[in-house]
């Protein structure tokens, strides 16, 4: 349980109580300096108790193996994440246990719930662990908890939590320059109160030895000669284009600027009372994710996400405007057309050379592990279809699974959803050799700790530095491979080759920082801080004002679909900060529920999910029915209604930027309510 020299070097500020970011390639024993650092704090300083907050599910257990190991049997140890079903309350197992592993969001809500059981103080902890510490930043969950510290901190409250991060990637946050990236790495560095940002200098060589990089390759692909599914789908957009009577909106169809384009025009549709342009607007969504797909694997996986969309939408919507009977039948038109190109077309050349990368890699007589990155969980899906289904594959000892993260789709019932206890048990079968491959977002990135996986590809992916990093970071056998697939001349590629350059960048601003004067540094620290909380206040006063824009009772809810009004924000309440229900018992009448209750394979403490709800009057879903102890309530998609406010229609994107306050759920009061309306009846 020793440390290896550079981790020693690394670390030995932090055995002095100072606050400091480790910085340290991926495979290199960062969690392992960490859990030192924990048993010599235990050891040495009265009343001690560590929290390691980590971004990722998966990365409570792993940390949880690797400090027990160094620990022992002498501290008490428990993990806390969101699928650990009924528990006794954060508070109360901190105070219980001298080290705990969370994720940060179950932090952050025990600082701010008012329950005894739940609530917990920052400074009730003597160190603060945190891993992957780069995501410090902005509104980020770590950030909000970091800015809690900084406040405790100019307050002068004392006693403070020893604050150690965690990172192979502190990335350079957008900036091209020099300067830019330098600016970025203080942000960091003061936004986690850091002493100094520590990599080896004595024992750099020895660091070499041990963190073995991949060997990267480019496999590039050229482009389909021909497209005719693609064209096709292209087509029918146009024609919707010309429906819609917008020259203005560009068509650079098949792209995430379309999407959000799009996405743009859904929401002001909506708002303006739009109904039949948020109708074409969501549609044209629905084509051009269709076209991505198309791009990243097969016509067929992109043809039968259209289907399944139309299907829900002939099954679901219970009142059928004009533009949306225009849009079935023009689907209906052309989908055995499509369905003709998508069986007799090209091959996906990205798919050929993936198919020779792990040919090659899985031929190996050694047992290789693998991980394929894609960017969406539908392409995660069909490339598991893909590789289940490819004759050319099925001779070689390839096992996949997805891995991709926890929580519901809206965009397809044929996707298997994946809770968190999911993800636990694909990442035991890949650690054992059950599974050699997975297919993976962006939730596989960061510090899965596989030695085993030799293969990484990261499969037509337009990311940052940060991910490039940590995906080829997975990598952890010897001799192992980093394949990037991906199309000649594509915005991927010059994205990649950016990366690289950024990442040379990156390790240069961090070298600067390392060696500027520790005063001037440590003054530049201080005023970062300071200008920090006071954008923090003024953001604060502004939501704070937001909130109280309107009165409750004077905003409508309106059915985004329809435009139906079917309540007041005086109806809704806030539950566990979260769920946002509605309590008027008469609510019921403007809603039908299904007859198939919703499946989450999750236990949670005080509430299971019901069924689906729908507006009764054009079907249009809008979230689920939530049985809480004894009560049901139906929780409500903010997306799923538009709010009418004394100064015109809004459609927020999250329930907590709403123009009114939503006060939290009382349970007694509920049911004291409800006995008295019963009584009266």
């Amino acid at each position: 349980m020793e440390l290896r020299p550079y981790q020693r070097e690394v670390i030995m500020p932090a055995l002095e109580g100072k606050n400091i970011i480790i910085w340290l390639p991926t495979g290199s024993g960062k969690t392992r300096a960490a859990a030192y650092l924990a048993k010599r704090h235990l050891e040495t300083v009265d009343g001690a108790k560590v929290v390691v907050l980590v971004n990722r599910v998966h990365l409570v257990t792993q940390h949880c193996e690797e400090f027990s190991s160094m620990l022992g049997r002498r501290w008490t140890i428990t993990t806390l994440s969101g699928d650990m079903g009924p528990r006794a309350g954060f508070g109360h197992m901190a105070r219980r246990h001298d080290l705990l592993i969370c994720t940060a969001e179950l932090l952050q809500k025990a600082l701010t719930s008012l329950e005894e059981e739940e609530h917990v103080e920052l400074n009730a902890f003597s160190l603060l662990v945190v891993d992957e510490c780069h995501h410090t930043h902005k509104d980020t969950v770590y950030n909000v908890i970091l800015s809690r510290y900084l406040e405790l901190k100019f307050r002068r409250t004392r006693p403070l939590p020893q604050v150690l991060g965690l990172t192979a990637s502190p990335g350079t946050g957008g900036a091209s320059t020099l300067d830019g990236a330098i600016d970025h790495i203080l942000q960091l560095c003061a936004n986690l109160d850091t002493w100094r940002i520590m990599s080896p200098q004595d024992y750099r060589s020895q660091l070499q030895e041990y963190s073995c990089q991949p060997c990267k390759q480019y496999d590039l692909c050229h482009r389909r000669a021909q497209e005719p599914f693609g064209d096709m789908l292209k087509e029918l957009m146009d024609q919707i284009h010309d429906q819609m009577e917008m020259p203005e909106l560009r068509r650079d169809f098949g792209t995430q600027t379309y999407e959000q384009q799009v996405v743009e025009l859904s929401r002001d549709a909506a708002e303006a009372g739009l109904q039949e342009q948020r109708v074409y607007a969501l549609h044209l969504r629905r084509y051009n994710d269709a076209l991505l797909i198309y791009d990243t694997v097969r016509a067929v996986d992109a043809l039968a996400t259209l289907q399944d969309f139309y299907d829900r939408e002939r099954t679901t919507k219970t009142q059928i405007l004009r533009a949306e009977r225009w849009l079935l039948a023009l689907f209906d038109d052309h989908k055995n057309k499509l369905a003709h190109l998508a069986t007799c077309g090209p091959e996906n050349p990205k798919l050929e050379v993936l198919e020779e990368v792990l040919q090659k890699q899985f031929r190996s007589p050694d047992s290789p592990r693998g991980i394929v990155f894609t960017r969406t969980r539908q392409s995660a899906h069909s490339l598991l279809l893909w590789l289940q289904q490819q004759p050319g594959l099925q001779t070689v000892d390839i096992r996949p699974q997805l891995l991709i993260g926890a929580g519901n789709s809206s965009q397809s019932t044929q996707m298997i959803q994946m809770t968190q206890r999911d993800q636990q048990e694909v990442i035991q079968k890949f650690r054992t050799g059950t599974l050699n491959l997975l297919v993976a977002t962006s939730v596989a990135e960061e510090g899965l700790d596989i030695p085993q996986c030799k293969v990484v590809v990261r499969y037509g992916l337009l990311t940052n530095e940060i991910s490039m990093v940590q995906a080829r970071g997975r990598a952890r056998a010897s001799q192992s491979v980093y394949s990037f697939v991906v199309t000649r001349g594509s915005q991927e590629l010059k994205r990649e080759l950016t990366n690289e350059a950024l990442e040379t960048l990156m390790e240069r601003a961090v070298v600067a920082v390392q060696e500027m004067d520790q005063a001037k540094y440590q003054d530049k620290i201080q005023d970062l801080q300071r200008a920090a909380l006071v954008k923090r206040a003024a953001q604060a006063a502004q939501r704070e004002s937001h909130q109280h824009k309107f009165l409750a009772q004077h905003v409508r809810l309106l059915c985004v679909n329809c435009m139906v009004p079917v309540g007041y924000g005086s109806d809704l309440q806030r539950l566990e900060g979260t769920h946002y229900v509605n309590v008027n018992p008469n609510f019921s009448i403007y809603y039908n529920i299904s007859q198939e209750p919703v499946v989450i394979n999750r236990v949670f403490k005080d509430w299971r999910p019901g069924s689906t709800i729908s507006c009764r009057n054009c079907g249009e879903g809008w979230g689920l029915q939530m049985i809480y102890k004894s009560v049901k309530l139906p929780v409500l998609k903010v997306r799923s209604l538009l709010l009418e406010t004394p100064q015109g229609r809004v459609q927020s994107k999250k329930w907590s930027r709403v123009p009114f306050t939503v006060p939290d759920f009382d349970y007694v009061q509920h049911c004291t309510q409800s006995l008295a309306d019963f009584s009266l009846d």
